[in-house]
């Protein structure tokens, strides 16, 4: 790709009415920040039935949105000295507690500043591993969801970290508050999970014809706590599908607290992000198959929420 290419457009349908353009925006494209989408805008790639709009736009319901996203510019990614919280390390791996806000690696909207320029300052011989712009990124985790993210530091500990992942021998523990009660405290959620076919940019549970184009989606849960009105569970997603959690527990009827894809359009508790925390991962190290597990505990602005609930 060279630098004048461009993108795929694209193409989103409104879901609700009465919203501002760059603020439903924000919420449909949670990768990207308000400023980049309002440049975005302003520099005209955003229309409406081939329009071009403002930001302050009011959106109706079944407006169809295209957005001409600019290209990630294929630039030598730059280590940048962005502070870790480094909870595991050794020759072939290095496991991070990633902050909320923070992306995973480049993006378009978010060239730098991500965990992969992050690490690259940390482990400088981690450029090119997997991929140009991912360089040893196994699996990641979304801006807004915190938690233990596990980078391979060699070629060889990336492939054998993979094939844990594909044969589902990695051990994840999410915490995630859901609103409303939850019963039974223990069980199983099996829906497939594809591609939103009103909302292209959403995932879904996809059922009947179309559940062609999903993919198998396993999560199990367990009741940790209730909160008057909420359920602090724990998570298990036995597969590793787009934002399966998010998806899964809104397809039950309890969605993430303030989650803006997948939540109720007004949270009934202020909440700075959607509630959920990658708080355990397991794994075979690749060196010795020696199992390491490693637990990150609630980060403080969430579990400020959990302690307004219990007061």
């Amino acid at each position: 790709m060279t630098l004048d290419d461009e993108l795929e457009p694209t193409v989103l349908t409104v879901d609700r009415s009465g919203e501002r353009l760059d603020k439903w925006l924000t919420a449909a494209l949670p990768e990207q920040s308000r400023s980049v989408i309002q440049r975005w805008i302003e520099g005209r790639r955003v229309t409406i039935a081939g329009s071009i709009v403002k930001a302050s736009y009011r959106v109706q319901a079944r407006d169809v949105v295209q957005i001409d996203i600019p290209p990630v510019a294929p630039a030598t990614l730059e280590p940048e000295d962005i502070p870790l919280t480094i909870v595991y390390e050794d020759a072939d791996v290095i496991l991070v507690d990633k902050p909320a806000g923070l992306v995973v690696h480049p993006a378009p909207g978010h060239p730098s500043g991500t965990l992969v320029n992050a690490i690259l300052f940390h482990v400088p011989d981690l450029a090119g591993i997997g991929g140009e712009v991912r360089p040893g990124i196994v699996h990641r985790l979304d801006k807004d969801t915190s938690g233990l993210v596990l980078v391979a530091k060699n070629e060889k500990a990336l492939r054998e970290l993979q094939r844990q992942f594909k044969e589902r021998l990695v051990h994840k523990v999410y915490l995630a508050l859901l609103d409303g009660i939850l019963t039974p405290r223990q069980g199983t959620i099996e829906a497939p999970i594809g591609r939103d076919p009103r909302n292209r940019q959403r995932m879904a549970v996809i059922t009947g014809q179309e559940s062609k184009h999903a993919r198998p989606a396993v999560t199990h849960y367990r009741v940790r706590d209730y909160y008057n009105g909420f359920t602090l569970v724990e998570a298990e997603p036995h597969t590793g599908r787009t934002h399966q959690i998010r998806v899964h527990f809104q397809f039950i009827g309890f969605p993430l607290l303030a989650d803006a894809i997948y939540g109720h359009r007004k949270p009934r508790l202020a909440c700075p992000r959607h509630f959920l925390h990658a708080h355990i991962l397991g794994f075979q190290r690749p060196s010795d198959g020696v199992y390491v597990e490693c637990t990150s505990p609630l980060p403080a602005d969430l579990q400020a929420v959990l302690d307004t609930l219990a007061a």
